[in-house]
């Protein structure tokens, strides 16, 4: 840069300075406070300074000034445009939003993918209890140790009528086992959403293997009589919390398949657009063990009764069925 361009940089800067240092001094306010707490003549300021201030930017680009002042201008402008112009709302809003509308819909726009969670839980629950009912040596292939805890073929069909109405305190009987099924079905729906994207494959395999888990375990108690005993216990909250799991099947699915299937985009923009819909059935199945582990935690011991268990654990889906199906549905 010569003489006479470090003269007219400096005469430019000097011209119009005031000026940017106004409209950073209202970008601060801005950022700390929000506009809903600026005064009128404040935001109007802020708006049509911001205006000014892209323009001598433009300038500032077509005359080649120097490189600190372009840097300067632009990280201005920047964050002049946000203030202006992104969406003023708190996190409290965004939450509301995403309960009432992003959440729901989401679900429904990937009804499909969720579905097919639900179909590979199921084949795997059904191949899990079949196969116990052929050979019961299949339920210590199916189970891990941690996660048998005591109950399998070699215990007392008392035994496991007590542990299904004992008020155990957590530490032992199905209060153990719930505590870590919990457990592995959170790592499981962290697994099948994350592993998704490599062409769904690990997805279908571990929510198989899940409803493998689950099959046997039923069918362990179905041999022994107490079918509607176990589902009952596990109805208040296995229904939230499997169905989490299917859920989180299906976010990664329409992950899996935006790489296999990515139509008229390339494979990264198809994968961001599935993106916005699958993050939010992960954050729709992490809720929902949340809510499973309360269920688990408090209802599973205070509620005896095995129709008050099923009216439990089945009118908790009913509600989550709701929200999926009615939530954000514009009226006409």
């Amino acid at each position: 840069m010569d003489g006479n361009d470090l003269m007219r940089s400096a005469r430019f800067r000097k011209e119009r300075e005031a000026d940017w240092r106004r409209l950073e001094s209202l970008v601060l306010a801005a950022e700390s406070r929000g506009l809903k707490h600026m005064g009128f003549a404040e935001t109007r300021d802020l708006a049509a300074l911001y205006r000014q201030a892209t323009t001598s930017l433009a300038i500032a680009r077509e005359i080649s000034l120097d490189k600190a002042l372009l840097g300067y201008l632009e990280a201005l402008t920047a964050r002049a445009y946000l203030c202006v112009y992104a969406p003023q709302q708190r996190l409290g809003g965004l939450l509301e939003r995403f309960l009432r509308q992003g959440a729901p819909q989401a679900m429904r726009r990937s009804w499909l993918f969720i579905l097919l969670g639900f179909l590979c839980m199921g084949l795997g629950a059904l191949a899990g209890y079949l196969l116990y009912l052929e050979n019961n040596d299949w339920f210590y292939v199916f189970m891990p140790s941690e996660l048998g805890g005591g109950r399998g073929p070699d215990a007392t069909t008392e035994s496991l009528r007590d542990s299904i109405y004992g008020h155990d305190t957590g530490s032992t009987g199905l209060g153990a086992f719930a505590t870590y099924l919990f457990s592995h079905n959170t790592r499981i729906a962290i697994f099948v959403f994350g592993l998704g994207v490599f062409a769904c494959a690990p997805a279908i395999l571990l929510t198989f293997y899940n409803g493998l888990i689950l099959g046997a375990f039923l069918a362990l108690h179905v041999d022994r009589g107490l079918g509607p005993d176990i589902a009952g216990w596990l109805s208040i909250h296995g229904v939230t919390e499997i169905s989490a799991v299917c859920i989180a099947c299906g976010g990664g699915l329409k992950l899996g398949a935006a790489v296999l299937f990515p139509g008229q985009w390339t494979r990264a923009e198809a994968l961001r657009l599935a993106g916005r819909d699958a993050v939010k059935l992960a954050i729709v199945a992490a809720l929902m063990l949340v809510v499973a582990a309360l269920l688990e935690g408090f209802a599973r011991q205070l509620v005896q009764d095995i129709t008050l268990r099923f009216a439990v654990g089945w009118g908790v889906g009913a509600l989550w069925l709701g929200w999926f199906v009615l939530g954000g549905r514009r009226q006409r």
